[in-house]
């Protein structure tokens, strides 16, 4: 059956980390009709989402469709680009989902296969243990000395961008806990007045940002060199290239500078 729900649909159809998009002319968007615009195999798996109260369905393709002229395959981040940021959000929970259904296909508590049992879970046939999608939480650290921000570069960006102090949450530990710990791991500093700014679904593969502002309280700055290649404090006036809009890092770096035109004494952290 092609499409089990016998309406309109989104389709979010991936091959690994690219979306199928429609093109037209110069615009893109998500493929939105009854039928999948390419064949599906019986046996592809069709997780089901919706996006605005309408159906979608999300799969991944066993290989890459042959060229079409109103059809093209697109980096998931890149697509941020060409089609609107609420349905961006939607195609991440997709490639999320499938990413998780790729890696939960055997159960790993006695090696039976898992099969579907709602939307966002799977269950063994054997021993019937439930699985739901795995979420790879991190932190954002916006630090704040006087009227200069701590920026840095890691060695595994893809770019020559700079960004907030970062790292995954550990277990046993709270989330401010994990910023202080990050942030005196990567940089030797100590920070204070740590306060929550807000979060963003991150779907490379299956991840959770959630951001920190926070203020300098003592040290020098000595790099993990291991995991950053450059790190400093940077006035307004002096930033180096910045992460893309599609990020929460960015999202508060644009914060930051904004209420800091706008009167720098103002900057409180009850106003967050």
């Amino acid at each position: 059956m092609e499409n089990p729900i016998n309406q309109p649909a989104y389709w979010f159809l991936f091959y690994g980390d690219q979306l199928l998009l429609c093109k037209e002319g110069d615009h893109y968007r998500v493929p939105f009709q009854e039928t999948s615009p390419v064949n599906l195999p019986e046996k592809v798996l069709r997780h089901s989402l919706s996006y605005q109260g309408k159906p979608a369905i999300a799969a991944a393709l066993p290989g890459l469709i042959a060229e079409q002229a109103n059809y093209e395959f697109v980096k998931l981040r890149a697509a941020y680009d060409l089609i609107n940021a609420g349905i961006h959000q939607v195609a991440g929970k997709a490639y999320e989902l499938i990413h998780w259904d790729n890696n939960t296909r055997y159960c790993p508590t006695c090696g039976e296969k898992t099969t579907p049992h709602t939307p966002i879970s799977k269950w063994c046939n054997s021993c019937k243990k439930e699985f739901y999608p795995t979420i790879a939480t991190a932190i954002l650290a916006l630090v704040r000395k006087e009227e200069k921000i701590l920026l840095v570069h890691a060695h595994g960006f893809s770019g020559e961008f700079y960004s907030l102090a970062a790292g995954f949450l550990e277990t046993g530990e709270s989330l401010e806990e994990c910023v202080a710990r990050e942030v005196l791991e990567e940089t030797s500093l100590r920070i204070k007045n740590i306060r929550y700014f807000g979060s963003q679904p991150w779907p490379y593969p299956s991840g959770l940002m959630v951001g920190f502002i926070a203020d300098y309280e003592s040290g020098e700055i000595k790099l993990q060199e291991e995991e950053l290649r450059d790190g400093r404090f940077y006035a307004i006036d002096e930033l180096p290239a910045l992460p893309h809009t599609l990020s929460l890092a960015r999202k508060m770096i644009d914060w930051w500078i904004t209420t800091t035109k706008e009167d720098p004494s103002s900057i409180l952290l009850s106003d967050l």
